[in-house]
């Protein structure tokens, strides 16, 4: 389908400016808005994959080469279908994206190719993002008006200066039915599209009016900084909507998705490997201000599994480096039981989850309001591991002075216990758990035993299987050289070239390593190539094989076998024990077919393959002087 979109978009953007966006895009940079990468050696990079839940990161980049690719599940391809694939964007608006972020303009022909244009028409996504960054601006500008006095009372009462309300892009809807729907309509946005970004809405009379009234506004938005959406306060006690009302599903604004926040709290979290997750706007703007710049909050709805798997990105949270979670919830009824649910996700981080909670149930926003900055930064410090807060809260419901109620207790506490993922704490909880009842360790031991064996398991592996993926023996001698020729076909064909072109695709014994190799053939070879990310798409566009396209992008990021830089001399010995496998498998297949053929009735065929064993034993020796040196 890629490969499809290319070929279509060639006859809209030009192809040379295709390949200047490639050309002019660190695709590292490109990833890292969404991906926290790390090292890989080599040059390469890695991070935990954004297209398949894991815990040890697979995900691999390549900057020299301009690509990326999963070793989890398959996906991979260069920084256009990068975006495509993370943003859901069309092969042109990621073009697009691309082109704008590296400061280049595109050219466009039309259909017959022959009038170049310079001003397409904009994708759905760029339009509705456009639409909002206008609203933007036109809420903040209404901040400032007599109308909007209730609203920078309201930031100020907690605390919020003007310089916090433009850092945080704060505006104020204003008191009229369709004053934003009027400046956004003289802009050029259609009814279709501003009903489609949540920004108007139909009216009885069928007219289209504004979605928010009356309100101060936070725009939300997503981890590139692009505002997708809008959060809205309510200001005038005759509002008879709800206390905070958000913008409703649209294209690009999915609420179980966003993180308020995390567009300027990301590098922090990535650089201190922790986040602190509050429950509102006021209180990401509060701990930020407060010096705890790791803060986010969902976006009226509860975190859940599509949150946590956009912190494990940021957070690198992985088996080589386990973030904290730290979640800040009211000391209530409501927010123990918002903590009791968030340890049910606790399974779901590699990382260490916490919880922080103000002896004075007060939000990080009263907090720092009440008692200034210091207070906010010592609440996060004070946090406590969410599994004792769980426990102690799980328990303290039930009479421990009964033995019904100590028995009740243990049975609803030890499932929590079985559930903590790092196992040898295990015995320590089951120690103070008995301890916390008043009961001998054993009962509890065979309670929590019992929880353990009792949850359901169904063995599947961690990220989705993938139909069709090459599985080459990874311990075979040739297997191995097989994939460090076409690695180096495809990583450096420069300086393969004519050595790697000359030798036949017979010499490859793995059927999808043959289809590789017949992809690079297809493609003009390795001595008519540039290298980089398009001849790597080349080659996948030209490999028929599934499980070959998949290998291309997997082997174009795979480091190579040798410390340094490779050279002619290393492709020279690669090619050299490449062949030597095939010619000395051919060996052993003549000597079978010698043995079996008898040399008085069939004379002449036993004398051609007898001399042709020779040749082939000669050409052995060869080779393996030329391989002198190996892997």
């Amino acid at each position: 389908m890629y490969a499809e979109g290319v070929a279509e978009m060639a006859g809209r953007i030009r192809d040379e400016d295709i390949a200047l966006v490639r050309e002019r895009t660190s695709i590292a940079e490109v990833i890292s808005d969404t991906v926290t990468l790390k090292s890989a050696g080599g040059g390469n990079l890695k991070g935990l994959c954004p297209f398949h839940d894991e815990k040890s990161p697979s995900f691999n980049v390549s900057p020299a080469r301009n690509v990326w690719y999963c070793f989890g599940c398959g996906a991979g391809g260069d920084a256009i279908k990068f975006l495509m694939d993370a943003e859901h964007l069309s092969f042109v608006e990621s073009v697009e994206r691309l082109a704008a972020r590296a400061g280049l303009q595109l050219r466009y022909v039309e259909d017959d190719r022959s009038t170049p244009r310079t001003r397409p028409q904009q994708g759905q996504r760029q339009r509705l993002v456009a639409a909002h960054a206008a609203a933007v601006e036109f809420y903040r500008a209404q901040l400032g008006t007599a109308g909007a006095r209730p609203a920078r009372e309201f930031l100020a009462q907690r605390g919020f200066d003007r310089a916090a309300a433009e850092r945080y892009g704060c505006g104020f809807a204003p008191d009229a039915w369709d004053l934003l729907t009027k400046h956004l309509r003289q802009q050029g946005f259609s009814h279709d599209e501003l009903v489609t970004a949540g920004l108007s809405r139909p009216s009885r009379s069928g007219t289209l009016i504004d979605r928010f009234r009356r309100r101060l506004m936070w725009p939300i938005r997503e981890i590139t900084g692009d505002v997708i959406g809008f959060g809205a306060r309510k200001l005038f006690d005759d509002d008879d909507g709800p206390k905070y009302l958000n913008t409703p599903e649209t294209p690009i604004y999915k609420k179980s998705h966003v993180l308020y926040g995390i567009d300027q709290a990301k590098r922090e979290i990535a650089k201190q490997g922790k986040v602190v997750v509050v429950e509102g706007y006021t209180d990401v703007m509060a701990c930020h201000l407060a010096d705890v710049p790791t803060a986010v909050a969902t976006c009226g709805t509860a975190f859940g599994s599509d949150h946590i798997a956009v912190l494990r990105r940021v957070l690198f949270d992985s088996d080589e480096r386990a973030g904290e979670i730290i979640f800040t919830f009211d000391g209530d009824a409501a927010g123990q039981k918002a903590a009791l649910r968030a340890f049910e996700d606790d399974q779901r981080f590699v990382g260490r989850t916490f919880i922080a909670v103000s002896p004075d149930n007060m939000d990080p926003c009263e907090l720092r309001l009440a008692k200034g900055d210091l207070a906010v930064r010592d609440l996060v410090a004070r946090r406590e591991p969410l599994v004792d807060f769980a426990l102690r809260h799980l328990i303290n419901r039930f009479d421990l002075d009964t033995v019904d109620g100590r028995v009740e207790a243990m049975r609803r506490a030890a499932p929590l216990v079985a559930k903590i993922k790092d196992r040898e704490k295990r015995p320590e909880y089951v120690r103070k758990l008995a301890g916390d009842l008043g009961m001998e360790i054993e009962p509890v031991q065979r309670a929590v035993l019992a929880a353990a064996n009792g949850q359901p398991t169904d063995g599947a592996p961690n990220g989705p299987a993938r139909p069709g993926r090459p599985t080459p023996t990874v311990d075979s001698p040739q297997s191995m050289v097989e994939r460090e020729s076409l690695k180096l076909a495809l990583q450096e064909p420069v300086l393969a070239g004519p050595m790697f072109d000359a030798v036949e695709a017979t010499a490859y014994r793995h059927p999808v390593h043959q289809a590789v190799r017949a992809a690079i053939a297809a493609a003009g070879g390795t001595a008519t190539a540039a290298g980089g990310a398009v001849w790597i798409e080349r080659v996948r566009d030209a490999c028929d094989d599934l499980a070959g396209r998949a290998l291309v992008g997997e082997l174009a990021v795979e480091p190579l076998r040798i410390d340094g830089e490779p050279d002619p001399r290393y492709v020279s010995i690669t090619m050299a024990r490449l062949q030597w496998g095939s010619v000395t498998g051919r060996i052993k297949d003549l000597k079978s077919k010698i043995q079996r053929i008898n040399p008085v009735s069939n004379k002449d065929e036993y004398f051609a393959l007898f001399g042709e064993l020779l040749s082939l034993e000669q050409h052995a020796r060869a080779l393996r002087e030329q391989a002198a040196g190996g892997l």
